[in-house]
Formats: C-alpha cells, structure tokens, sequence
C-alpha cells in the first residue's frame, strides 16, 4: 500500500459523486439495486466515522425515461423540463434507499451562482456542513431546471470538485462506468493499462481522457477537471468504477482500486480558495512585465501603474482575471474598482490619481489578499 493510499484510509470527509451511465439503464430509468448498494456502503462508512456528501447525476435521464423520449433533447427548455421532472424521481430513490438504514436525506440544488457569490458561497457551505453535523445524507446536484449556460457547473464533475472545495472534503471519489483512467480506451484497445496512481498535475494525463456519453455531460476530461479543483483545497481523488463489488470500502480501506490522482498542494486560504475556482469572470485587465513580475515573483497587490488595457464591464467588488501581454491569465482577484474608474486610473501612478479623482478609494486595484495565481 503507498503512502497516498495510506492517506485514504485516514480521510474523515468524502464527496462521492455517481455519473449518469452508472446510475441509469441507458436512459431507462434508474438501477435501483446499485443505488442501494451504494447507499448501504455509505451507511457503512458513516459508522466508521466518514463523512459523505453525495453529487448525484441522473435527473435528467431520469426524466427522459419518464417522459418517454427516446433521446437527450439538444433544446435547453426541454433539457430543465426534463431535469425537473427526474429530480423527483432521483430524490425518492435515494430517500426510500437512505430510510432503511434509518437515515435522513436532504437535497441541495446548487448553480454557478451559488458559488460565485461571496455570501451564498458561504451559505451553502454552512448549511452542508450542518447536515454532515447532524448525520443526514446530502444529496447535491446542479440546479438544471433554472440554469442557463451563462451560469451552469457544465458537468456534476466539476461541481464535485468545486463541492470538496466548498467543505474541506479530504477525499473526492468519482464513480463511473469505466475502472478508472486508461492509457486508451479499454473498449477500443486491448493494450490499455489501468493508471493506478499519478500527481494530478502531470499534464500528460490529459492526452488519455476521452469523451463522455451520450447520457451525461462528463468523460475523463471533466474527471481530470474536478480532480485539479479539488486539488486546490488538498484533496485526493480516486476514479473507480462504481459496479465494482464493495468499491467504497475498498476505498476506504486504501486498496489498490482505481486511478488515484494525487496532491501535494496545502489547503490554501479559504478565501482565495473560493477566488481559484471560479469558472466565470466579469472582465480583464492586461498588466505590463513590470506588474506580472510583482504579483507572481513577490506576492504584491496589483496597482493601476501596472495595468495597459482594461477589457470588459465590471462593478467594484466583482471577480476580474489578469492578464500577461500574450493574453495568459496569471491570477484573478476582486477589484477595488468598476471598469469606468479602472479605465480612467490605468497607467497611472498614486500621485497622480489622487489628482485624477480628486480623492484616492483604494491604492491598489487588486488587493494581494483578494489576488490569486491561477
């Protein structure tokens, strides 16, 4: 057993998150009797002192199957219609499964909002963390009957890792239909070879992930996503298969099952942590090699001196990207000022914007306490 193994054996705080092929008959329904055996370990795991927070896919399989269509709809109406109409049937699964073993359940619907905004980010991990506190089996899943592409998750992989993130979970398991993550494809190629262990940084991974289904949004790709956001809190994560007889305690167990992604990476700052990971920015600055350096070799705040361009409309307070001159983003923070006043300030110095303004709101635009590196 490897040291990352070990680890798994002492994590106290897990997300598991259950894709649509696994949990669906292609479409037709939920598998019923994987779902409780699911639940069952997780009641199992509970009584060994861990934690689970549950990202469930499958509501809108589920209502495709109820509605009987023979297909995912491509329209995004029906697409919320159908999502709406399976979240009832997903949640009464899981509440019929967990009552048996004598467990509450709760559902959490969660959209990209819900984690951009400061206070709602804040809101929602209390109330998770309260549940975990009281025993109850939290059920999340993206709020697909109201988001539109502007504010979705895109896949529940990524919302799981941005949900480890959300309550410092240790472990972030991702079942699927696959055993983990190959060197090809298993169904294509014989050759294939099971990746057993890898640093999730190893950029070389990502020229083994394929597509997903036709049933869900995720594949490989969005594993390896999630993995590397939930890294940012020092979060391992193993990808498994989930029909694998007693897989969750053989996880828990640190058995040599599936693919495990691991991390060296510290929890960072809780604050910082919520500004790594959010997937969608109001605007852009473009900063000079003078401010780049500052900010990535010293840890400085970016002052407007720095700045060349500013791209985009944005109020203060909003989360803004910073750009290099080749247009790579280095880091992201909350900006002292909107856009209108960025616009005016940019390239200038204090002295001068003192002037300017007439009075100084802020010295620098981004704070360093409000600045990350991406």
């Amino acid at each position: 057993m490897s040291d990352e193994r070990k680890k798994i054996k002492d994590a106290h705080r897990w997300i598991i998150k259950i894709g649509s092929a696994l949990l669906t008959n292609n479409g037709c329904g939920l598998k019923h009797e994987l779902l409780d055996n699911w639940v069952q370990q997780i009641v199992a795991l509970n009584k060994r002192g861990i934690e689970v927070v549950i990202v469930s896919s499958g509501a809108v399989a589920e209502g495709i199957a109820r509605l009987g269509w023979k297909s995912r709809p491509n329209v995004i109406h029906e697409l919320q219609a159908a999502a709406a109409v399976g979240q009832m049937g997903l949640i009464q699964a899981y509440e019929a499964c967990f009552r048996k073993y004598g467990k509450h359940t709760a559902q959490i619907l969660l959209t990209h909002d819900d984690i951009a905004n400061r206070a709602r980010y804040l809101n929602a991990r209390t109330s998770l963390k309260t549940l975990l506190k009281l025993g109850v089996a939290a059920i999340v899943n993206e709020n697909d009957s109201v988001a539109t592409d502007e504010i979705r998750f895109g896949d529940n992989d990524t919302l799981a890792g941005l949900v480890a993130n959300l309550i410092d979970a240790e472990l972030l398991v991702l079942l699927t239909d696959q055993e983990g993550l190959y060197t090809a494809d298993p169904k294509k190629n014989s050759a294939a070879k099971l990746i057993e262990q890898a640093a999730v940084t190893d950029t070389s991974l990502a020229d083994y992930a394929g597509a997903g289904s036709g049933l869900g949004r995720g594949g490989m790709r969005t594993k390896l996503k999630a993995a590397l956001i939930a890294a940012k809190s020092g979060t391992q994560t193993v990808i498994a298969s989930g029909s694998t007889r007693d897989i969750l305690r053989n996880i828990a167990d640190g058995a040599n099952i599936g693919t495990l992604l691991t991390t060296s990476t510290e929890p960072t700052q809780a604050r910082k942590r919520w500004l790594a990971n959010q997937t969608h920015v109001q605007g852009a600055l473009i900063l000079d090699n003078g401010a780049v350096a500052a900010i990535v070799k010293h840890g400085k705040s970016l002052l407007p001196v720095g700045i060349s361009a500013v791209e985009g409309e944005f109020k203060r307070g909003e989360i803004i990207a910073c750009l290099d001159q080749a247009r790579q983003e280095i880091a992201r923070g909350l900006t002292n000022y909107d856009s209108v006043k960025a616009r005016l300030v940019m390239g200038k110095s204090t002295k001068e914007i003192q002037i300017l303004l007439g009075q100084l709101d802020e010295v620098a635009l981004i704070h360093r306490d409000n600045l990350i590196l991406t």
